[in-house]
């Protein structure tokens, strides 16, 4: 088992954030962990361990991100590793989608990811240590039709995360964005999945496009219990990953994703040139 450590993961009340924290419980990790219901999370977690605090937040609200901050270091005593995994699923054409339905897709899966990231650093920089990792998800190198707004959440979550890497490594903090495929999760229920609700009947392949991954529920070939103790690992690493891709179907996705780049810029490279001054 590795050396215990105390782990601040958002969204735990089901699918992979579950998952996690029960396994850091039982190989005997410090976990706070965060849920929009308390009670469903202590209920879906299973233990009153005191290595176990269960918040209810509102990550959309940077005041009940810092108090729920301050709470878990006051009660665990530091913080070692923050896994910002809270987020969901968006699907449906730009024009389809609210305002209201974007911005929101936003908040949690962006601004909340920010929010803890900006509560958790001024802690992590005294310490001189620390992890963050931001879950992410292969959408945000290549995305899929029908989930634009999905794919544009989880690529700011991965942009930032880079940079954030960068201006964070003096302090010996460390930071991992984590862009999995399918698992077998509940992420593709209708319950979990925010779908147009009013379809414009121009758009069939996004309709195609929504019920092959609906009918993909159940079969994903990826193992949440896998993924978890994959996420474990890297933080035992002298030197853990920038991007981690989880899953073979991520794998494939990405590397095709960077040979149709190289194939685009390459084809528009007299274009791209012609534009410095002297050309």
């Amino acid at each position: 088992m590795s050396t215990p450590k105390t782990w601040f993961v958002t969204g735990a009340s089901q699918g992979l954030g579950l998952t996690l924290v029960k396994r850091l419980l039982h190989e005997g990790h410090r976990v706070a962990a965060t849920s929009r219901h308390q009670v469903s999370l202590t209920q879906a977690v299973g233990t009153n361990s005191a290595a176990f605090l269960p918040l209810q937040v509102d990550l959309a609200n940077p005041a009940s991100v810092q108090q729920a901050i301050e709470q878990a270091i006051s009660t665990l005593g530091h913080l070692d590793v923050v896994v910002n995994n809270a987020g969901y699923g968006i699907g449906g054409s730009i024009e389809e989608l609210t305002d209201a339905e974007t911005r929101q897709a936003f908040d949690v899966n962006v601004f909340g990811a920010l929010n803890v990231v900006r509560a958790a650093l001024p802690h992590l920089r005294a310490a001189g240590a620390g992890h963050i990792i931001n879950i992410s998800s292969i959408a945000a190198i290549a995305g899929a039709t029908g989930w634009a707004v999905y794919a544009a959440t989880k690529a700011a979550l991965s942009s930032f995360s880079e940079v954030l890497a960068q201006d964070v490594a003096n302090f010996g903090i460390r930071v991992t964005v984590v862009e999995p495929g399918a698992f077998r999760t509940n992420f593709l229920t209708t319950e979990s999945l925010t779908l147009p609700q009013q379809p414009i009947a121009a758009y069939e392949a996004i309709r195609t496009s929504h019920a092959k991954y609906l009918e993909m529920n159940g079969a994903q070939a990826g193992d949440p219990e896998k993924a978890a103790a994959a996420i474990m690992q890297i933080t035992t690493e002298a030197n853990p990953p920038l991007h981690l891709l989880l899953g073979q179907d991520a794998y494939q996705r990405a590397t095709h994703k960077l040979e149709v780049l190289g194939q685009n810029f390459q084809a528009w490279e007299a274009l791209t040139a012609s534009t410095q001054f002297g050309g």
